[in-house]
């Protein structure tokens, strides 16, 4: 089923191996102008802009973006218990590995009397986007809003698109995770149009769920700092137009996994971790590395056996079956290395003799999965890790969603007089060297009685 990619006897270059090797990636150009005209009216005529918008892609309109507090509550009471029990214990597990990422002020004196302390400060207001569509993600509110409030963010907004089959408002499940997770503002809105929005702000109509307030109060739906979150193309192509008002995390594409096994890893453990990603999007990737011709053809004879069995079966077969996913043959585990490098997945298994020792030498990975029993499914959901993670090749430079994706750095400069003196002459040598002595006269009018006039001859 799956293309091969055989580079046995081979030794490419970095820029030849990434043109070589499958990749999927979202053709965000393709849709920057059909988006554009969404954010523009969203920014300039707000909520009614978003909802228009909204009926108009998904047939669907809330009776308000804001999804009232009793619908939250109703959701989070009327969810299957095994279920509650499994997002709980995500949550916890989350929980655990954020909060290990807690960053801590440092004060370094670099000099006597002249310190320098690096101050980290939360995001103070951050909207979390959860998509809906081809499946439902209560997992997204964990990996996104676990973080968010580990780094002491002040204001949290989950929006997610309404769903007809549930009175215009998120899935159930979405809403409960919230509750679970003790986020009260949720706004029944997806799409290009939810990331516009919670860059723009915009007022609405309705009973205000926080001051209670009655009905026909104007509620202030304020804009946020920041916005995280996976979507489809169209969500990504907001997120680089509103990019210049707020932060964002990414511009994610299509999930995918890279699988580097040898022969001792178990054909059926591999096929069903390549399917499991492939059920997401017919534009993932799946992608194993072996240096084993047999273990590769084993794994394509388990997967063509078995992917019929799934739910998402056809999406799974035009996945597979895609440009972006391959078997890629290598002439030992070293070659194997540095293809995954070069691919840089957003999800990586390791499963060969020595997993854990090869993992460790990998440089490029989103995340990084060890041995046969930390398959990716597990990271989805329960691992402790997040899920967010960098695509289409951009875990070489980039990090997955984390407590430090809501921080910033502030610099305190803190120098008493006799340390600026101290240092004052370089800083006006360097000044100089910049011909811009305004610099070096705002250092010596400390210590001089400068004239009126001198430095503009």
């Amino acid at each position: 089923m799956l293309t091969r990619i055989d580079l046995r006897g081979r030794t490419l270059g970095t820029a030849e191996l990434r043109r070589t090797l499958p990749r999927g990636a979202a053709d965000v150009d393709s849709v920057v102008d059909t988006v554009r005209p969404v954010v523009e009216a969203v920014r300039d005529h707000g909520i009614g802009a978003a909802l228009d918008y909204g009926e108009k892609f998904d047939g669907v309109r809330p009776a308000s973006v804001r999804v009232p507090a009793e619908v939250i509550e109703r959701a989070a009471r009327e969810l299957d218990s095994d279920i509650r029990d499994a997002l709980s214990e995500a949550i916890r597990r989350a929980r655990i590995v954020h909060s290990a990422q807690r960053r801590s002020d440092t004060v370094t004196e670099v000099a006597p009397g002249g310190f320098v302390t690096e101050r980290w400060v939360p995001v103070e207001r951050v909207g979390l986007y959860v998509p809906g569509g081809k499946a439902v993600y209560p997992s997204s509110v964990i990996m996104n809003v676990v973080p968010a409030q580990v780094a002491g963010v002040g204001s949290l907004v989950v929006a997610s698109p309404p769903q007809a089959d549930f009175g215009g408002w998120p899935h159930p499940t979405i809403l409960a995770a919230c509750s679970l997770l003790g986020v009260d503002e949720v706004w029944a809105v997806g799409g290009a149009q939810a990331v516009a929005l919670m860059a723009y702000g915009g007022q609405e109509a309705g009973r205000d769920v926080d001051s209670g307030g009655a009905d026909g109060d104007v509620v202030e739906l304020e804009p946020v700092d920041m916005v995280t979150g996976p979507g489809n193309v169209f969500v990504t192509a907001a997120k680089r137009l509103c990019r210049s008002v707020v932060g964002i995390d990414s511009e994610a594409g299509p999930t995918e996994i890279a699988v580097l096994a040898d022969d001792t890893a178990d054909p059926v453990h591999v096929a069903y971790d390549l399917i499991s990603q492939a059920e997401h999007d017919p534009n993932a990737a799946s992608v194993l590395v072996t240096d084993s011709e047999s273990f590769a053809d084993s794994v394509d004879a388990e997967i063509d056996v078995r992917y019929e069995v799934t739910l998402n079966a056809d999406r799974v077969r035009e996945a597979l079956e895609g440009p972006q996913s391959a078997i890629v043959l290598v002439d030992d585990i070293d070659a194997g290395l540095r293809v995954v490098d070069a691919y840089a997945a957003e999800h990586l298994e390791v499963q060969t003799r020595n997993s854990a020792a090869d993992a460790a030498r990998v440089r490029n990975a989103g995340a990084i999965f060890v041995g046969a029993y930390s398959p990716v499914p597990l990271g989805d959901y329960a691992a402790g890790s997040n899920h967010v993670l960098p695509t289409s090749g951009t875990a070489r430079h980039s990090s997955g969603l984390s407590v430090q994706t809501f921080l910033r750095g502030i610099h305190v400069v803190d120098y008493d007089e006799a340390a600026l003196k101290e240092i004052a002459p370089t800083v006006i040598a360097l000044a100089d060297a910049e011909r811009l002595p305004a610099h070096g006269e705002a250092i010596r009018a400390r210590f001089e009685d400068l004239a009126a006039g001198e430095g503009q001859q």
